[in-house]
């Protein structure tokens, strides 16, 4: 339907008659089709400027044009990025582009204008191909520029979009189109989008400006037809398997985990839905497996699962995390030739061999069975002569200071409140300790932790003048895990326990642990099955003690994998994204407030769905809920997550670690002052809530502008209704109908992506990167006096302990996925930068005056942050071999700098 330059030169009486009587009836009815039909209309004026038939022309130009005299001349300028690795091939396609953008025959270029076309009654249409190059070449050597010629009406009117077609044979990476010689001065089209080829596509692109952001009440009526157009594309049909240069964004459950055709122990229940309930994930299509039709058949590393084009990592991004692979890749295969050298995985049987990881890199056994695989041994030494670095870790933040401080308790509790899972420890408000579960099938409800117990470590307090101070902390995994301990303890190489631990905040405001209570499932000789452990004054128990604590950390790990880190950012947030693409046009304002949040989320959690939380993944074969982990992950979602409660204020008051206290800036007062991760989340709430409330009352200070926004509302009845449509009638999700509402739900939005996730993810291999510190699974038992196991302990406590301890080949597993994912990108976007990134893509003066203004604010949290680091008094994040808190520090350079606050979930 295009037609050629030759086309254009025919009898201009045929091609008004074909304009005004045939393509008259499709513009009326719209769809994809309109496209096409004015694109025909821009054609006629191609030939009316051409100089044939001057009457008809006249009448022509009175169609379709205001009737004002005269033309403009108007230049684009095209920003395209190439590859920064090529290879031949995409040199030898770099050439073939270079040649059909100089000859006009790849790029053609459509502008849009906001005014109506009294002919079409759409925007009027300027079409050209972009031809040649600039004389002034790019200086940046990955960038290459295109210019578009066009000669339009006076009357025209200011561009609004930008309908791109790519007829080269690959997709392009469009950065922006400038378009000049209008009055309002240059124009920006900035894209930063793929667009693919039309021989995999044959729809066009739509490219808003983006200078100007319109409420859908507000969009100019030249482009109202294209808004409604591009979310229509963008939603899809729902149907068919997805192709990765696509851009369409639908939902799905979570039945991609398994891969029942290779194994029957890879088979994955499905995960969304009434039994099993979660948020959901992006749609990929793909066919069912021929073993389960619920089943979606798995795509295996190294192919890419699909995401929508433009949520892919960029090639600066991809490089890092391709290292990070590398790195653990390395990083595994060091001890896994050593378990196949030697009889079966080892454990570590003194801390010397872990030190060695930082110091040495692994040293393989020299067994028997060096010699039967010289050839494993030979291809080592090559693999350390050319790699030795990569196969080293890093010496963790936990150890650099004070290599012991894992060992104390005052360090075990600090970790609850200044860790990398400082969201789990509630103030206890009750007593007894009760359980929720059904008793029928999991005991007696009462825990063993009795009063004389705790009176003990008290100092004189009863248990009620404890609570009534605020005294008694308790973390929690007992309800959580115990409907599960049966089944993983049945696993090979698994063995814990469902956990509680009481803490006492003393008089001089500091933390400790005094009692663990251990559970497993009731059997008829043990209906109480609850073993209690305190630090007491002799090596015995102090060995079992640091056995107990070991079993808490590791229900702590894997709560806090599951949960915290993969449940409430990155599964919670990928709905919220998919829903701003399917209902936000890219010119709502909500849209660009959100936008700098969404990146590289979809991407990353592909990936763990590809490698990580995968039947058989890291996940699963590190952490101690090993198969049964997303089951674990879907019932924390079904009893504990509320949207509300994710406001980080309303969480604290939820865990009675903080009261409402109307005198605080925030209406809060935290029960512990020395509180890191609430002390310095509160700054970054904060700053985040004035940000986002001064935004929505510059869009939206109209009265009823909130319900009347039909993209907005539709957006937030789709995350209920179809991103947690496991939930959509619970009560407690927050009302759309004031500015007040939109503000408080997109603060939270823009918290998790950026404060609360960078506060739980960034600090995983600093305080995870030492086993002992945080074991992510436990093997063993804490040994009885009448097991035969115990004399051993009491012969070799070390030894014991380590061999509860994952697996060499665990441990080095896991250690280099925490270093990957702990791993700032040279691209990375930070939350202070915001007005940075705004500035070229917004020209409102007051929305860069409100971003330039949380800017500012988060350099004064980043200084207050250093302060509190300084200060004395805050025994939890300063003092001899403390490392300071800095997981809520706005700044961060690359690498792995337990510190830094990205946009958005990128890792």
């Amino acid at each position: 339907m295009m037609l050629t330059a030759q086309s254009r030169s025919t009898a201009l009486s045929s091609e008004i008659q074909h304009v005004l009587k045939v393509r008259a009836p499709e513009i009326i009815t719209g769809g994809r089709r309109k496209l096409m039909s004015k694109r025909s209309t821009s054609q006629v004026k191609a030939v009316i400027q051409s100089g044939n038939n001057k009457k008809t022309t006249n009448l022509v130009e009175k169609l379709v044009s205001s009737g004002k005299s005269g033309n403009l001349d108007v230049r684009a300028v095209i920003t395209l990025r190439k590859k920064m690795k090529e290879k031949i091939t995409d040199k030898i396609e770099d050439q073939w582009e270079s040649f059909m953008n100089g000859i006009g025959r790849g790029i053609l270029i459509q502008l849009i204008s906001e005014d109506i076309d009294p002919v079409t009654k759409s925007g009027k249409i300027a079409e050209s191909y972009v031809r040649g190059w600039l004389s002034k070449p790019s200086d940046h050597p990955y960038i290459v520029e295109y210019a578009a010629n066009f000669r339009v009406p006076r009357d025209f009117g200011r561009p609004g979009a930008i309908i791109i077609t790519n007829f080269l044979d690959k997709e392009i990476h469009l950065v922006q189109i400038v378009v000049h010689n209008f009055n309002e001065g240059p124009i920006f089209f900035s894209a930063n989008t793929w667009i693919h080829s039309r021989k995999d596509n044959p729809e066009s692109r739509i490219i808003f400006q983006n200078q100007q952001a319109y409420l859908p009440s507000e969009t100019p009526p030249g482009i109202k037809d294209l808004r409604r157009e591009d979310l229509l594309i963008i939603r899809g049909t729902g149907k068919g398997e997805r192709k990765l240069h696509e851009r369409i964004y639908d939902y799905d459950v979570y039945n991609d985990l398994g891969n029942p055709d290779k194994s029957e122990d890879l088979a994955r229940p499905l995960i969304g839905g009434k039994e099993r309930p979660y948020p959901r994930r992006c749609r990929t299509g793909r066919s069912p497996t021929k073993t389960d039709p619920l089943a979606e058949s798995r795509i295996e590393k190294p192919h890419p699962v699909y995401v929508p084009r433009d949520e892919t990592f960029e090639e600066i991004k991809q490089n890092t995390f391709s290292a990070g692979r590398l790195k653990a890749l390395l990083h595994n295969l060091v001890p896994l030739i050593a378990a196949t050298l030697s009889s079966s995985d080892i454990p570590f049987t003194n801390f010397s061999d872990i030190d060695k990881l930082y110091n040495d890199g692994f040293e393989l056994n020299d067994d028997e069975h060096s010699q039967k695989n010289k050839f494993l041994s030979d291809t080592l030494d090559k693999v350390f002569s050319v790699s030795k670095r990569l196969l080293k870790y890093e010496i963790p933040a936990i150890i650099k200071r004070d290599r012991f401080a894992w060992l104390r308790d005052n360090e075990f509790a600090r970790q609850a409140l200044a860790g990398v899972n400082p969201v789990n420890i509630e103030l206890l408000r009750e007593f007894p300790i009760v359980s929720k579960l059904d008793p029928a099938v999991y005991g007696p409800p009462d825990s063993a932790i009795t009063r004389d117990l705790i009176e003990q470590e008290l100092n004189g307090l009863t248990v009620e003048e404890a609570i009534e101070d605020k005294r008694l902390f308790i973390l929690d995994y007992h309800d959580m895990l115990l409907p599960f301990i049966g089944k993983m303890n049945n696993l090979p190489g698994r063995k814990a326990y469902a956990s509680r631990t009481l803490l006492f905040h003393t008089s001089r405001g500091v933390l400790k642990p005094i009692i663990v209570e251990l559970s497993l499932p009731p059997t008829p000789s043990s209906p109480r099955n609850k073993r209690i452990f305190t630090h007491g004054h002799d090596s015995t128990s102090h060995w079992i003690w640091n056995l107990a604590k070991a079993h808490v950390c590791s229900n702590d790990a894997g709560i806090h994998q599951l949960v915290n880190h993969w449940l409430r950012t990155h599964a919670c947030m990928e709905p919220y994204i998919i829903a701003t693409h399917r209902h936000l046009s890219s010119m709502h304002p909500i849209y660009k407030l959100l936008h700098p949040h969404m990146r590289y989320t979809l991407e990353i959690n592909a990936l763990a769905r590809q490698s990580l939380i995968n039947g058989g993944g890291v996940i699963e074969a590190c952490f101690s809920p090993g198969r049964y982990s997303m089951e674990i992950s879907s019932a924390a979602y079904k009893s504990m997550w509320r949207f509300d409660m994710e406001a980080l204020p309303s969480d604290l008051i939820r865990r009675g670690m903080a009261v409402e206290d109307p005198s605080m800036p925030l209406g809060v007062k935290l029960v512990i002052e020395d509180y890191p991760y609430a002390a310095d989340g509160l700054l970054i709430w904060s700053a985040i809530k004035e940000y986002v409330e001064s935004y929505v009352e510059h869009y939206y200070s109209e009265p009823n502008s909130v319900t009347s926004d039909v993209e907005l509302q539709g957006w937030w009845n789709e995350i209920k209704s179809k991103g947690h449509p496991d939930k959509k009638d619970e009560p407690w999700w927050p009302k759309l109908v004031t500015k007040e509402d939109l503000s408080g739900i997109l603060t939270i939005m823009i918290w998790i992506a950026s404060g609360q996730h960078a506060a739980i993810n960034f600090g995983q291999y600093p305080f995870g990167g030492y086993v002992p510190n945080r074991p992510t699974l436990m093997r063993k038992l804490i040994p009885r006096e009448d097991d035969p196991s115990y004399e051993n302990f009491i012969l070799h406590p070390e030894f014991t302990f380590l061999a509860s301890l994952p697996t060499q080949l665990q441990a080095t597993k896991v250690m280099a996925v925490q270093d990957t994912l702990s791993t700032h990108s040279a691209d990375e976007e930070y939350l202070h930068q915001v007005h940075e990134l705004q500035r070229f893509s917004v020209n409102d003066h007051e929305v860069l005056r409100i971003s330039e203004r949380f800017c500012a604010k988060l350099e004064e949290v980043e200084h207050t942050i250093n302060q509190r680091n300084k200060d004395n008094r805050l025994k939890n994040r300063s003092g001899a071999g403390i490392p300071p808190y800095e997981l809520l520090l706005p700044t961060s350079g690359p690498g792995v700098t337990c510190r830094g606050i990205p946009n958005s979930i990128s890792i």
